[in-house]
């Protein structure tokens, strides 16, 4: 009998052991730490070709390359831009992603086309989206309101651009019944300008603009001034509007300073419900390392402390909230 019970005694030990080898819990809990399970977390861009495409994947190889011992695979997925992201994000498809804060701005408000709100939250304020009408000094554009009557190209179709140019136009007194909307991608309005078969469009992005860039190296182009008291009107009533200068002799024949707009900051988002600890380590990873991100794209110089806890109208997540109060740039 003595034997039988130190038999089965053995036979339990082999299986815990077995057990402990298999990474599987052993019948009485008691097994050593195991390593932290990998953890993959998406950051959702755009389509290649544009700034969001190459800063988005510059954020994910940062993050990823120092998240050290949190044990983190992050990576980018080419998206069809924001309004794709926002709707991943909600469905918890995506777990952070770019976006233009005047589209974010609406979407969480469930305005416009989208029904209703999306519970996404900003971790970081990006680069500035510097855009403005263009056209070419024959076709007698002298303002905004002279695009009446006019074909006028307003980006790609279903990219959302409508959600900070209705607004624009409607500042000024025109709407989109009153000239001709035309769809199409920043190089393809480049071409539209240069054959005639459009006599504006809506460009811009990064300064320098590489669609702006290939307009002025072709043709005499002439930038659409914004009116001062409309764009004032604007900057009080959304926050993702602010003033922005593009420099003289930034393009071939601008001999003076454009006063233009910010028309909605690239900026980082992320689901509500994504939970507080993962934002805040991704916010921190990224906000100190941001050099990296700036040998990548150039983008990466608006990571600094005056401008990421910058206000564009969509609720900042408390991960990211408790990371810029733990390094003090965060209002009280």
């Amino acid at each position: 009998m003595n034997r039988f019970v130190a038999l089965k005694r053995v036979n339990v030990a082999a299986v815990i052991v077995l057990l402990g080898a298999y990474g599987c819990e052993a019948p009485d809990g008691d097994r050593e730490a195991s390593a932290p399970e990998r953890r993959f977390l998406s950051v959702g861009t755009a389509p290649p070709g544009g700034a969001f495409f190459v800063v988005g994947g510059a954020i994910a190889q940062v993050v990823d390359e120092h998240a050290g011992e949190r044990s983190w695979d992050v990576s980018a997925e080419a998206t069809k831009g924001t309004q794709e992201n926002i709707r991943r994000l909600v469905r918890g498809e995506l777990d952070f992603a770019l976006a233009n804060a005047a589209i974010s701005y609406f979407a969480v408000r469930g305005a416009g086309a989208w029904g209703e709100k999306q519970e996404i939250n900003a971790v970081m304020t990006l680069a500035p989206n510097i855009a403005l009408f263009v056209t070419t000094k024959g076709t007698g554009i002298r303002s905004i309101g002279d695009l009446r009557g006019k074909r006028v190209v307003v980006g790609p179709a279903g990219a959302g651009f409508e959600y900070f140019l209705a607004p624009i136009l409607k500042a000024h007194g025109v709407a989109y019944e009153d000239f001709s909307p035309l769809h199409n991608t920043q190089a393809g309005a480049v071409d539209m300008l240069a054959d005639g078969s459009a006599a504006a469009a809506f460009l811009g992005g990064a300064v320098p603009t590489a669609s702006i860039t290939q307009a002025s190296a072709s043709q005499d182009i002439h930038f659409v001034p914004f009116g001062v008291p409309e764009k004032e009107r604007l900057f009080q009533d959304y926050p993702f509007f602010n003033a922005a200068t593009i420099p003289a002799k930034t393009y071939r024949g601008q001999t003076e300073a454009f006063e233009g707009m910010n028309v909605g900051a690239m900026h980082l988002v992320t689901p509500a419900a994504l939970d507080e600890e993962t934002v805040y380590r991704f916010t921190r990873i990224l906000y100190e390392n941001r050099a990296d991100v700036v040998r990548k794209h150039p983008a990466g110089k608006a990571i600094h402390p005056a401008n990421v806890i910058r206000d564009t109208g969509t609720p900042f997540h408390p991960g990211a909230i408790r990371y810029y109060r733990e390094i003090g740039i965060w209002p009280n």
